[in-house]
């Protein structure tokens, strides 16, 4: 039981610290790629970069990126935007495997305490058979002990497997906030100056 404790909180620490980091990074100012397309399309260089350095998300730093480019190809611009988004969404998704893994670690474990805690109680039986006999009470608590192995792993293992899944979908949402704002971002380096 103590492993399937120190698993718990890890998976609650996990989901915890990800969750807020997450949702830190998916809240992008409504006025961000209106302030920026503005300086951006007038020349303001460096007015378009304190204002992405001010939005402290993925979205401001991999634009921040691509406006530090201009001057380069499109394609140049475009490829750094990329690998910043890259290591921004391996910045979300840091110690996701840990969790998914907690996910399928912990039922087995619970199991493997269930076998071990009929192994226990087989043993209790077979001794009790060579002396005066085994009592039945003896028999349940070792089954009750082995199975609740089994409930608290395939607890910890459930609830860490749903807050990974949840987790992840609130990447995929940063993900495609990125995304949409690259584009947004490359289609108005390619509009023609008016």
């Amino acid at each position: 039981m103590v492993p399937l404790f120190v698993l718990s909180v890890i998976a609650v620490y996990i989901w915890v610290e990800r969750y807020f980091a997450i949702q830190k990074a998916n809240k992008i100012d409504t006025s961000f790629m209106n302030n920026l397309k503005n300086n951006v399309s007038q020349g303001k260089i460096n007015e378009a970069k304190i204002i992405c350095s001010q939005e402290n998300t993925p979205v401001g730093r991999m634009l921040h990126k691509g406006i530090s480019r201009l001057g380069r190809p499109l394609e140049d611009i475009s490829t750094s935007i990329d690998n910043v988004a890259t290591l921004e969404v391996s910045n979300m998704e840091k110690n996701l495997s840990i969790l998914a893994t907690i996910s399928g670690a912990a039922p087995m474990i619970g199991f493997l305490g269930t076998v071990l805690g009929m192994m226990n109680t087989f043993h209790k039986m077979a001794d009790g058979a060579k002396d005066s006999g085994v009592e039945i009470g003896d028999l349940s608590e070792g089954i009750m002990y082995a199975m609740t192995t089994t409930v608290a792993g395939l607890i910890v293992g459930i609830v860490a497997y749903l807050g990974y899944n949840l987790l992840v979908a609130k990447v995929d949402k940063v993900v495609h906030k990125m995304e949409d704002s690259s584009l947004e971002f490359m289609d108005l380096l390619n509009e023609p100056a008016q």
